[in-house]
């Protein structure tokens, strides 16, 4: 019997798909048939955003649409998986990393594979390759280290990571000589490297968020997060994401990106 987090709706539009979707009901502990749900939209819609897994038993493009107008985010939205009705695909469509559609999609997949032949579809970016993860780090002049500590650790929480988990610490090059920031970084013995404003500048697309006050004191619109993404882009060479978008206390700024590195 297979666990699941939340409750799992198992939603089939067709008869074959309602026979595939019984099948998967006795392995799925917590989940629920629903066939042909009446309204169709308002349910499913309902049922995603109130943080139940979803496998949908029918074509992708109906599930996107479907979806569509209640996404959030990937750090918060459920995970969802698409299957046709004859069980020989498994796709991961929503939250593969973050919601761990990926590795669930994996278990189902081994569950039918046997009787349907089932494959895996994953098309997130290298899920099978180990991240690398980098933190950026803005604050005030002469900023208490404990805030700088406080503000990783909360980031660290948010993305279920340890500081085993972080390969360095990132800020802007004016924060070359903040002494919180050098003697945190020898502290936890990770590397605390600055980039120049042009550098993070390249970055500014991925931001979660702009500053124009922070653009005016310093000349980019974010420090913690364009320093989190350039600092993971500078160690792949592979393009960045944001993991944890900026958080913030009275006196300093955290956030978390990743990169995924080049397959040799």
């Amino acid at each position: 019997m297979i666990k699941a987090g939340a409750s799992v709706k198992i939603v089939a539009l067709t008869d074959a798909g309602h026979k595939l979707a019984l099948l998967l009901k006795a392995s799925i502990a917590q989940s629920e048939v629903w066939f042909k749900p009446k309204p169709f939209k308002e349910s499913v819609q309902q049922a995603f955003s109130s943080g139940h897994r979803l496998i949908m038993i029918c074509a992708t493009g109906i599930v996107m649409r479907t979806l569509a107008p209640v996404l959030n985010n990937k750090h918060t939205d459920p995970a969802v998986l698409v299957l046709d009705e004859q069980g020989k695909f498994v796709i991961p469509l929503l939250s593969g990393h973050e919601g761990g559609a990926n590795d669930w999609g994996q278990t189902i997949s081994d569950v039918l594979k046997g009787q349907f032949n089932t494959q895996l579809v994953v098309t997130t970016a290298k899920p099978y390759l180990k991240p690398i993860y980098t933190a950026g780090l803005g604050c005030e002049r002469n900023c208490p280290k404990s805030f700088l500590q406080d503000v990783l650790q909360e980031c660290l929480s948010k993305a279920n990571l340890t500081l085993a988990d972080i390969h360095s610490i990132n800020s802007i090059d004016i924060k070359a000589d903040e002494v919180a920031l050098m003697e945190m970084g020898q502290e936890l013995k990770l590397p605390f490297e600055t980039f120049s404003k042009d550098l993070l500048g390249k970055m500014e697309s991925k931001l979660s968020t702009r500053s124009d006050y922070v653009f005016n004191t310093v000349g980019v619109y974010g420090v913690a997060e364009s320093a989190a993404l350039f600092g993971a882009f500078k160690i792949t060479g592979q393009e960045s994401e944001l993991v944890v978008e900026k958080i913030k206390n009275t006196k300093a700024t955290c956030a978390i990106a990743r990169s995924f590195p080049l397959i040799e």
